[in-house]
């Protein structure tokens, strides 16, 4: 892949886990981890619980330290090392890359608007001068997210799952940032819903010219909206491809298997699987 928007080599990322002072263990969640993130791009990126995905995304988002390796983000705009960052340095990249939550319901203040909640971003980092320019701005996202004017003055839990979570995705672009880390976006939604919100994504892709890295571990949803396809295997990466290619022709017997693991509409097929 070129163009990358983020960029990793060796990456990775240890928690300690105790032990005595001549013992100290840790846990590799992420194993020297190297990958190009293209700008507009949307990558899955896939493995079952425990392989390191989630620990991956929230360490390109500077959410937890990097242990060893290299990661960098550049837009053509602005550059930042994410392996040596200061306040002032966190603070502007936070402008630029956000996370969606996997939970929405759990991810949202139960005593502050759906307003306020969209807003607070931009009232944290100081970039609306005032409380028009706030409202106007979250108007604009909230419309973008298929937000009723009216749900703004509610409270989170008057609305739907499917609600729920296009007020945090409201509230992750509020700020207008280019990089968006989506863990698990929609496994807490009915399938229903989840199609939805995944065309919602993709069309908020198109529209702002975000990058996507898209956290799941269904490979059927992966499928739907991805442009590519990098899967995790007890912190490493094991494989990684275009979505149509991975899935025609998998190289890797874990990825077989994770594909052999998505359910079939078929019934002859359950019975012969």
């Amino acid at each position: 892949m070129t163009n990358a928007l983020i960029k990793t080599e060796n990456l990775s990322v240890e928690f300690p886990l105790g032990g005595g002072l001549f013992n100290k263990r840790t846990l590799k969640a992420v194993d020297n981890v190297s990958i190009e993130i293209p700008q507009g791009a949307f990558v899955g990126v896939v493995g079952e619980s425990g392989s390191g995905k989630t620990t991956l995304g929230r360490a390109l988002l500077n959410a937890v330290p990097i242990t060893s390796g290299s990661a960098s983000y550049d837009d053509g705009e602005e550059q930042f090392d994410l392996t040596k960052m200061s306040a002032t340095d966190l603070k502007a990249y936070r402008r630029r890359a956000q996370l969606i939550f996997q939970d929405p319901y759990a991810a949202l203040s139960p005593r502050m608007t759906v307003r306020d909640i969209i807003a607070e971003p931009l009232d944290v980092m100081g970039l609306t001068a005032s409380r028009e320019e706030t409202d106007a701005r979250v108007r604009e996202i909230a419309g973008k997210c298929r937000l009723n004017l009216e749900h703004l003055r509610r409270y989170p839990h008057a609305f739907s799952g499917g609600q729920r979570q296009r007020i945090s995705i409201a509230r992750a672009l509020a700020c207008n940032p280019r990089f968006v880390v989506a863990d698990e976006c929609v496994a807490a939604l009915d399938v229903s819903i989840q199609a939805d919100i995944l065309n919602l994504l993709k069309s908020l892709q198109r529209d702002m010219g975000l990058t996507f890295m898209f956290i799941s571990h269904d490979l059927s949803v992966v499928a739907h909206t991805c442009d590519f396809v990098v899967v995790m295997y007890h912190g490493k990466i094991v494989e990684s491809a275009p979505t149509r290619e991975l899935f025609a022709a998998p190289k890797q017997d874990y990825t077989k298997r994770l594909l052999d693991a998505i359910p079939s509409l078929d019934p002859d097929h359950r019975m012969r699987a």
